[in-house]
C-alpha cells in the first residue's frame, strides 16, 4: 500500500524542485520566449535550464527539468483568482470581518438583549398583570363588596339601609363576573358610603358666621321660571367639631366629600331663617335636625324639601 502510494505521489523535494524551475522559467521571460520559438524549442529550453542551475551549483535532473517546462506550459503552479459566486462572496465578508464585525455583533447583542427582555421580563409582567387583574376581580373585590355589606347588614337600624346595600352589592357582582371593574368599583365605593352613613352620629346646623353666607338661591337650569332656596348648613360632632361629609349634588350627580353645603329648602323656610338673622344678626333657631348612629337620614326639625348642591 506504501509503495503505491509513493509511486503514485512523488516526492515533495522533487515537487518542490519542479516549482522551482517553473517559477525560474517565469523570472525569465526573455529565455522563454526566445527558447520555445521555433523547432526543437523544448530540448533547447531545457538544455537552457541546466547551464542556469549548473552555474548555481545545483544539479537538477533531466526528468525534473522536462516536468517543469511542460508544467509552464500547463500553467500549474499559478494561482487562478476564483470567479464570482456564493464561496467567493464568502471570503470576501470574512476577510473584510475587521469592519463590519464590530456592528454586527453589536446589533446582534441588541437583538439578544431585547429578546431576552421580551421573554424574560415583559411577556411575564404582562402575565403577572393579568393574573392579579383576574385575582382581584373573581376573589378580591367580591370580598371587599361581601365585607361592607355585612357590616352594613349589622349596623343598620332601618331596614332601607339593607335593602339599597343588597341592590348595590348584585350589581357588582355582575360587574365583577363580566370583568367590569370601574363597575365594581364604583359599587365598593357605593356600600362604602352607605356604611359611613350609617355610622354618623351629628347635629345638622345653620351657619352663622361672618364672610359666609347662611343662605341662597338660584334659578334650576331646566326651569328658569322657579327658583331654589338653600340654607347653608355644617354638621357637628358631639364635641362641637365640624364634619366632613359625602354629600350628593342634585346639580351634578356626583358625590363629593364637603364641611359645608347647600340644603334645599322651602321658600318659607329660607324666609323665616333670613328674617330671624336679619333682626340681630344673629340666627337663634339655627337647629336644622339630628342624624343619628345606625340610621341614613337625618330627622329634621325644620321644613326640607330634600335636594342638595355643594357649589354656589
Amino acid at each position: 500500500m506504501n509503495a503505491q502510494r509513493d509511486k503514485a505521489s512523488p516526492p515533495l523535494d522533487e515537487m518542490m524542485l519542479a516549482m522551482d524551475v517553473v517559477d525560474t522559467l517565469r523570472h525569465r521571460q526573455g529565455l522563454v520566449v526566445r527558447e520555445l520559438e521555433g523547432e526543437n524549442r523544448e530540448a533547447r529550453l531545457i538544455d537552457r535550464l541546466r547551464e542556469v542551475y549548473k552555474n548555481q551549483g545545483i544539479e537538477v535532473p533531466e526528468r525534473i527539468l522536462k516536468e517543469g517546462v511542460v508544467a509552464l506550459e500547463e500553467n500549474r503552479f499559478v494561482y487562478k483568482q476564483p470567479g464570482p459566486g456564493f464561496g467567493r462572496s464568502l471570503a470576501s465578508l470574512y476577510v473584510s470581518r475587521g469592519s463590519w464585525g464590530k456592528w454586527v455583533l453589536g446589533l446582534g447583542a441588541v437583538l439578544v438583549l431585547s429578546t431576552s427582555a421580551y421573554f424574560l421580563a415583559y411577556l411575564p409582567y404582562q402575565a403577572n398583570r393579568a393574573e392579579a387583574a383576574r385575582i382581584e376581580l373573581s376573589q378580591t373585590m367580591p370580598a371587599q363588596m361581601q365585607s361592607l355589606y355585612q357590616a352594613i347588614f349589622d349596623e343598620t337600624k332601618v331596614q332601607s339601609a339593607v335593602t339599597r346595600a343588597r341592590e348595590i352589592l348584585k350589581r357588582g357582582r355582575a360587574a365583577s363576573a363580566e370583568g367590569d371593574r370601574i363597575e365594581a368599583q364604583k359599587a365598593i365605593e357605593r356600600l362604602s358610603v352607605l356604611l359611613e352613613t350609617l355610622r354618623q352620629d351629628y347635629t345638622l346646623r345653620v351657619v352663622n358666621r361672618e364672610g359666609t353666607k347662611s343662605g341662597f338661591w338660584t334659578f334650576p337650569e331646566l326651569n328658569s321660571d322657579a327658583t331654589n332656596y338653600y340654607l347653608v348648613v355644617e354638621a357637628l360632632d358631639a364635641e362641637g367639631n365640624v364634619l366632613t361629609l359625602p354629600v350628593l349634588n342634585e346639580e351634578t350627580g356626583e358625590i363629593e366629600r364637603v364641611n359645608i353645603w347647600g340644603l334645599r329648602v322651602p321658600e318659607s323656610t329660607y324666609n323665616a331663617v333670613g328674617a330671624d338673622k336679619s333682626d340681630d344678626g344673629i340666627i337663634q333657631r339655627n337647629m336644622v335636625g339630628r342624624k343619628s348612629y345606625g340610621f341614613l337620614d337625618v330627622n329634621y326639625s325644620i321644613p326640607v324639601s330634600g335636594g342638595a348642591v355643594t357649589r354656589w
